[in-house]
């Protein structure tokens, strides 16, 4: 056989065994077989969204209504206090209530998604400890859950921005990155905290102590450039202060967001995801002893 027959041949076995390795290692990169799992149980996923969603508002007369009360009344005493009492200025020339709203949203999601989070592995003892369940898709569906909530207040938000700036930015259709983002941060953390919710049940009230600094620390009554100097450092390592003004640059704004703020925030929340992931799938071993 000639060698330019062989050479095809060669080249086709190269192939198939580069394949083979590639699909091996894919196989045991850290997520890959949660991302399947994530799949196949696309059916209970959606329960368990549907089911959460439901019961925050099960019994009330107006239902998820409710969803968009709360943070509108936020917005509105938040307003009085800071626009009014403390005279903080409307900056740019944009309605107060619309700022601080913008600046609200990345952060009720963010938050709502992380603190609901700590306890959901104890609110489904029954299921993790009674049958084969993917215990790691409980905050997942609780970032979907929020996510909801988060969806109809942007809704109300674009609203605002058409009817008072009469404006939308054409740069909207990357937002659902940052809310992308803001997902793999909040659900990678939150793996962290329910796992430790369940061996230590002080890590709820710690987290709460510490979203109360994580709060305050991120420019949502204030832009980023009117902090004091000596605070300013603290929002380089804060990636909810450049998921804000992603969100009030183009929910009020015309302008493209910097792009390398938005590969900070990612490299943050892939982080997060991955390495919360890793210390769930540690610490989920024990999981049915102690629940």
């Amino acid at each position: 056989m000639s060698t330019k027959n062989r050479s095809p041949r060669r080249i086709c076995k190269l192939l198939i065994k580069l394949i083979l390795c590639e699909s091996t290692v894919l196989r045991h990169l850290p997520g890959t077989l949660f991302l399947r799992n994530l799949v196949d149980r696309r059916s209970l996923l959606f329960q368990l969204v549907r089911r959460d969603f439901e019961q925050r508002f099960v019994g009330s007369a107006i239902g998820w209504i409710w969803g968009l009360i709360h943070p509108l009344v936020m917005l509105l005493s938040w307003t009085f206090v800071f626009h009014y009492c403390f005279k903080q200025p409307s900056p740019g020339g944009i309605p107060y209530p619309l700022f601080l709203f913008a600046g609200m949203l990345p952060w009720l999601l963010f938050s709502e998604t992380l603190q609901r989070s700590a306890a959901s592995l104890l609110d489904h003892a029954n299921l993790i400890t009674k049958t084969v369940f993917p215990s790691e898709i409980i905050p997942v569906s609780v970032f979907l859950s929020s996510l909801i909530s988060h969806l109809l207040a942007l809704t109300l938000m674009l609203v605002g921005s058409v009817v008072y700036l009469q404006r939308l930015s054409v740069f909207l259709v990357i937002l659902p990155l940052y809310v992308l983002v803001i997902g793999l941060l909040a659900v990678g953390l939150g793996w962290i905290v329910a796992s430790l919710q369940v061996f230590l049940r002080d890590t709820a009230q710690f987290l709460s102590v510490i979203l109360t600094f994580w709060f305050w620390t991120t420019p949502i009554f204030i832009q980023s450039k009117d902090f004091p100097d000596w605070a300013k450092p603290a929002l380089k390592f804060n990636p909810l202060a450049y998921t804000v003004d992603a969100y009030r640059a183009l929910l009020l704004g015309t302008r493209m967001p910097n792009l390398r703020d938005l590969a900070v925030v990612a490299a943050y929340g892939v982080a997060a995801f991955v390495i919360g992931g890793l210390f769930f799938r540690h610490l989920k071993r024990g999981f049915a002893d102690v629940l």
